[in-house]
């Protein structure tokens, strides 16, 4: 006789913590689910729960219910509740894999410490999943994967080998039906035995030939607990051939195997919209969401935790945590992604605030510590990327002198500095009623005046003029009533005029070197006289930074304005009569039409995009105009000034775009940098519209027959159409560092500095990125390019975006492979600009010699974290390459000892440090490798 089918039937509820309701109305829910649950589970021992994979959820109800934190420990221990592995349940691709992994450290430490997690990566409701999922779950060792959307057709069968870039492979489960394939299976307690029969019957078909054990049965659904007596219910569900019976997910797996011998295999990313809807709306809609998070997500990563890590700062860690909470908090998948209520999206925004507002303030604190060695007329300048660079700061100085400005480093050379802006020195000249003197006074708080310091006052009594004269640093001797004194000694008079001048400040731009991962200092001088001829500006940046001795190091050619082109030398960029940009190389590489702004209709919600039915597009403006804000040497800045006449709305129902016009003027700012290959473009608009759907075209130098997409530790290549579903699959893709396009004819990459939509459009000659995306329906029951809804009907008038609104993206050109060209070392140099901290030492003292911090050197090799674990210094790279490589890791002789270790941290393989502190590692394509060294005492 046939041994009977088991299906394993899993109650669980999935819990979107913040949606189409805000978190707190959402957690009232969740307190009265689970209060239900956990009552019932302990009254009766054969209850089983699963609680979505998410800590979260766990952790929000014990902050109301703190007593009921020994009911959850025993439950997890005595494996009836599961828990875990996830913090929260992400959105993949609208995050850093950074915060993936700690995202899963979280939770896995938040679990165990509750007592213990399920050992699944549990997926359930992501909008598609990361090509290094695998990899980062093994990493974390997580032996399956478990995934609903992104399926791709050609999967017959519930199990199978999915595969990171790098070749590690997870047992992977596939949900058919979705986490609720068994959602109304005790809805009515008459149908339960025909509902299971029909369950079986169709789980049945998932199975593959010869294939043994358990099947899965998810009874569950959004935001709902399972019927009180659920087993009941299965014990009396009599079907033939089949044994049910109630479990938890990790029941589940572990009675599955943890091998992939035999399974179908899928690579990488899962994008398809086959077998679910994975509402790619998500990566556009309320951008400014996804710009908040590129940014705090690169705070913290990139500045605040080395700079804690390498210069010995442990009392900020406290800071550092709260700033990966609120980040891990806003990756939620219906939180980063804009796809709630407006109410949702502002607490979203207000977390990332706060993230990078924390991120910032580590920071300050230990960079206000590095800077207290500099003098106060100086500042100290930090690297955050692993590589020794010629960088280009910005600072507001006070003008030393008349003529031209250097900036001095501590190796006596001078690096000539182009003056961007000179700053009012009369800052009020008012003639002031006697009576009102005193009300003048009351502004001086302290030494600050007008947001500068007192450095001298006087009093005229001849003229009756009182003059304030302030400064960044002030008198410390200066007391007001010093001043209170004098005018009283002046005697009476009628009136008395008020001035305050400040000391003559400059804001210059200038190449300087800064160590890797380290510190510099510069201090502004005057340039002697022979440098101040107009024809010789440019010669000392072509030349190289000068010193007293006429020492000379090689340096970028100087940046110059000709009319409406800038060019560098690596790269020329001509402004059209239709404010497009024409870039060309000087190996003959042109590329036109740069930067054509599209606007056309979108009457679709924020799951999915839908073109109005009579789409009618805007790409042509009205009126151009071009001004040249800076002329170089050291940077050249043109700002392009669009006027268009867009549609101020759309008629939904009509499937039309509406009559009336809006006036708008798109201002795009072009920089171009002494030494940088690439084109900076900066795009600000008021958004006045409703209903539309705004995009940055850029043509290709060659037909493009797919397009690489970086983001979360890959480079992913994805071709000119997507695989479809029950939603049109258009091909619009997410991208986090860059997106690169072309051919044999050339290339043009686009740096990113946050998630951002990107389609290959006109059969692969051009890639357009979205700028914005105005909606005003949460989901629409009724929608073009989707079948059905993917969530209430709700308004959402904030995500029509009003407002100011900008997006910035830099324009590499170039030829061959992306890999080999350079596009990762742009990304790196574009998204990482440098840290400047005001000195604080007595004018007098000399400025400090440059300090190293680690360098990270190899092919193809991406530095993503630097921290501190447990006085050890953890970094992680990643060999973003199809080509084996390998690592050299220099960190000085203050290195004694160095590991790696998996991605929670744990040592592993010892690994050797020679005399010059130096630690090499080979590292296969696209491998994740983490490396701890210790540091001497």
């Amino acid at each position: 006789m046939d041994r009977p089918t088991e299906i394993i039937v899993v109650p669980h509820t999935h819990w979107d913590r913040e949606w189409y309701e805000p978190f707190q109305r959402f957690r009232l829910r969740l307190v009265a689910l689970l209060d239900e649950v956990f009552d019932r589970m302990a009254r009766d021992e054969r209850q089983r729960f699963t609680l979505d994979g998410q800590l979260a959820a766990v952790d929000d109800y014990l902050e109301v219910r703190p007593e009921r934190r020994e009911q959850v420990v025993a439950l997890v221990r005595a494996g009836r509740l599961s828990v875990g592995p996830w913090q929260i349940l992400l959105d993949e691709f609208l995050c850093s894999g950074e915060n993936i992994v700690r995202n899963l450290e979280r939770g896995l430490a938040r679990s165990t410490a509750l007592g213990g997690a399920m050992p699944v990566g549990y997926l359930p409701d992501m909008f598609g999943h990361t090509a290094q999922m695998p990899q980062i779950l093994a990493g974390a060792g997580l032996a399956h994967a478990c995934v609903f959307r992104g399926v791709p057709d050609r999967m017959r069968q519930h199990a199978f080998a999915w595969q990171a870039p790098d070749g590690t492979t997870i047992r992977t489960e596939y949900l058919p039906g979705g986490y609720g394939n068994a959602a109304g299976l005790m809805d009515d307690p008459r149908l339960v035995t025909r509902r299971a029969a029909d369950l079986a019957e169709r789980l049945r078909g998932w199975r593959s030939d010869g294939a043994d054990g358990p099947l899965l049965a998810m009874y569950g659904t959004d935001h709902a607990a399972p019927a009180p007596d659920a087993p009941d219910l299965l014990a009396a569900a009599g079907v033939d051939g089949v044994h049910l019976r109630l479990g938890t997910l990790a029941e589940y797996f572990a009675a599955q195997p943890t091998t992939v011998q035999g399974l179908p295999t899928v690579v990488g990313e899962l994008r398809s919209h086959a077998r679910a809807n994975i509402l790619p709306g998500v990566i556009s809609v309320r951008a400014h969401l996804k710009q908040a998070m590129g940014r705090a997500e690169r705070r913290v990563e990139r500045y605040a935790e080395p700079l804690a890590a390498l210069y010995h700062d442990p009392s900020v860690q406290r800071f550092l945590d709260m700033t990966w909470t609120r980040l891990i908090d806003a990756s939620c998948h219906d939180s980063v992604t804009g796809c709630g209520c407006d109410e949702t999206a502002e607490q979203v925004a207000a977390r990332l605030a706060e993230a990078d507002q924390l991120g910032r303030a580590v920071c300050d604190l230990v960079g206000a510590r590095l800077a207290a060695r500099v003098p106060r007329d100086a500042y100290l300048l930090f690297n955050p990327t692993p590589a020794a660079r010629t960088v280009l700061v910005r600072l507001d100085v006070e003008a030393p002198a008349d003529g031209p400005v250097g900036l001095l480093g501590a190796d006596g050379r001078v690096a000539p500095a182009q003056v961007l802006d000179r700053a009012r020195t009369l800052l009020a000249d008012d003639l002031v009623p006697a009576a009102e003197l005193s009300t003048v006074l009351t502004r001086v708080h302290g030494r600050e005046l007008y947001g500068q310091e007192v450095t001298a006052w006087s009093v005229s009594a001849e003229d009756a003029t009182l003059t304030f004269e302030v400064a960044r640093h002030g008198d410390p001797a200066f007391d007001v009533e010093d001043v209170r004194l004098a005018l009283a000694a002046a005697g009476d008079r009628d009136a008395w005029r008020v001035r305050i001048v400040a000391a003559p400040r400059l804001t210059v731009a200038a190449l300087v070197d800064v160590p890797a991962l380290g510190h510099a200092a510069a201090r502004p001088v005057a340039l002697p006289p022979a440098d101040a001829a107009p024809a010789a500006v440019a010669a000392p940046l072509s030349a190289g930074a000068v010193g007293p001795a006429g020492a000379t190091r090689p340096a970028p050619a100087p940046v110059a304005v000709h009319g409406r082109a800038v060019d560098n030398g690596l790269l020329r960029v001509e402004v059209a009569e239709d404010g497009t940009l024409r870039l060309s190389t000087p190996d003959g590489l042109t590329v036109d039409g740069v930067g054509r702004i599209v606007d056309g209709g979108d009457v679709g919600d924020s799951y999915n995009y839908a073109p109005p039915a009579a789409d009618e597009l805007v790409d042509k403006p009205r009126a151009v105009r071009t001004v040249v804000v800076h002329a170089g040497p050291v940077v050249a800045v043109l700002d392009v000034l669009r006027e268009y006449r867009w549609p101020a709305g759309a008629d939904v129902d009509a499937g039309s775009r509406r009559v009336e016009r809006e006036a708008v003027t798109v201002a795009t700012r072009v920089e171009l940098r002494a030494g940088e290959p690439f084109v900076r473009l900066r795009m600000e608009f008021d958004n006045r519209c409703d209903d539309h759907r705004v995009r940055v075209h850029l043509p290709l130098p060659a037909r493009a027959a797919s397009s690489y997409a970086e983001g979360q530790f890959a480079v992913v290549e994805r071709g000119l159409t997507a695989e479809g579903g029950g939603e049109v699959p258009l091909p619009t893709f997410p991208a986090s560092g860059f997106v690169a396009a072309g051919g044999a004819g050339g290339s043009l990459a686009v740096l990113l500095t946050q998630p951002t939509e990107y389609e290959l459009t006109d059969s692969g000659r051009e890639l357009a990125v979205t700028v914005l995306r105005s909606i005003g329906m949460l989901s629409r029951n009724r929608h073009a390019l989707r079948d059905e809804p993917a969530g209430p009907q709700l308004p959402t008038p904030l995500a029509q975006c009003r407002g100011a609104r900008s997006v910035e993206l830099a324009v590499l050109p170039f030829r061959g492979d992306w890999h080999c060209a350079g596009v990762l070392a742009a990304a790196e140099a574009y998204r990482h600009e440098p840290l400047t901290f005001p000195g604080a030492a007595a004018p007098s003292a000399a400025l400090p010699a440059p300090v190293a911090g680690l360098t990270v050197t190899g092919e193809g090799v991406a530095l993503t974290s630097v921290r501190d674990r447990d006085g050890r210094i953890e970094l992680r790279v990643v060999a973003q390459t199809p080509t084996a490589t390998s690592v050299v890791i220099g960190a000085g002789r203050g290195v004694r000892a160095a590991c790696r270790a998996d991605l929670l941290g744990r040592p592993g393989e010892v690994l050797p440090v020679d005399g010059d502190g130096l630690v090499r590692l080979a590292l296969r394509p696209w491998e994740i490798a983490t490396v701890q060294l210790r540091p001497a005492a």
